[in-house]
């Protein structure tokens, strides 16, 4: 279950750590299932959420041989019609990728009680559905460490898409990571919209992150989806660093992306797939951090060069006592 009960903390130190492949997972009989993704509103290829279920989709297809099916919706509206097109062609396991297709999954959950349904970041209450939560702020905590250590200016920013709990997971987190290394830090944030569409606004993410260097800072963190891509074009067009997110970013900028903040969507999705066609998959809510090694910080050849022994160690130290329970971080989403 949930890729074998995921990871003892010794092993989650270090895959939260560094980038490492998922291995294989031997499984039952290929083709028992028939798997479909509905993708978040954006880009499939954003280096990000709708990309790491696409990387675990792929990653299951060439373990079992099972195909999937994708839908891509335009706008979240456009949910119910993206569950009956994937059920029509036979799907009987869909994973959601998007916290605001919750309450319309709701509905068709109950319209499709056959389906397995598996929702990224957030929670939908149905028998068949499987809601994967992630301790953002345990990771974000790791980012704001290493942006204090670096930091030359004694500021930093966020860019988040929009002002909702699951964005202020991040900045909450991110803020005590960098006041736990330096308690007067400058701290600015910005959000791109409110609405979903901000998630894929590259110019105005890349607006607001000129803005927070003119005031200062040296070191923005990007939690806004596709917009990312601006965030990172103007820390380095600038001469500042930037910090990814969700999935590995480091080569989206080489050598102005001091880390990715990774959420295991990959993981999580392929394990979920896997007990679908173990017959093991069960429902309910799951939250995994840096315990279970779904959250962490990205290290690779694209920012190696940037993180000094130094700041390794007070990330390793931070990751022990986060994970044994010596060190507690906020969840804003529970304020």
């Amino acid at each position: 279950m949930l890729r074998r009960t995921l990871i003892r903390i010794s092993a989650a130190l270090t895959a939260a750590i560094l980038v490492l492949p998922a291995g294989p997972v031997l499984s039952g009989d290929a083709g028992s299932i028939t798997p479909g993704v509905i993708y978040a509103v954006g880009e499939k290829f954003d280096g990000s959420f709708n990309e790491g279920a696409y990387n675990a989709l792929t990653a299951f297809r060439e373990e079992t041989g099972t195909d999937f099916l994708e839908v891509s919706p335009a706008n979240p509206t456009e949910f119910p019609q993206a569950v009956d097109r994937l059920t029509r062609r036979g799907v009987d396991t869909i994973i959601v990728v998007g916290f605001y297709y919750a309450e319309p999954l709701s509905e068709a959950a109950a319209t499709h009680p056959d389906v397995d349904f598996t929702i990224i970041d957030s929670v939908a209450d149905a028998p068949n559905v499987r809601s994967i939560l992630f301790r953002e702020h345990e990771g974000a905590f790791l980012t704001g460490i290493m942006a204090a250590m670096h930091s030359e200016t004694g500021a930093i920013g966020f860019v988040g898409a929009l002002d909702i709990p699951l964005i202020r997971k991040f900045i909450t987190g991110f803020e005590e990571g960098a006041r736990y290394i330096d308690p007067d830090i400058e701290y600015f944030v910005n959000f791109v919209g409110n609405t979903p569409a901000a998630f894929n606004d590259p110019s105005t993410g890349s607006e607001l992150t000129l803005s927070q260097i003119d005031r200062g800072a040296d070191v923005v963190f990007a939690g806004a989806g596709n917009s990312n891509r601006g965030v990172f074009q103007a820390a380095a067009d600038r001469g500042a660093f930037a910090i990814g997110v969700d999935s590995n970013q480091n080569h989206e900028q080489p050598g102005t992306i001091l880390t990715s903040m990774l959420k295991r969507v990959d993981n999580a999705v392929l394990d979920s797939l896997h007990d679908s066609l173990d017959g093991i998959w069960e429902p309910g809510a799951l939250s995994l951090g840096i315990a279970e090694g779904g959250v962490g910080v990205a290290l690779d050849d694209n920012n190696w060069p940037l993180v000094t022994p130094e700041m390794m160690l007070a990330v390793q130290d931070a990751m022990v006592a986060i994970a044994t329970g010596a060190l507690d971080v906020t969840d804003a989403s529970l304020e």
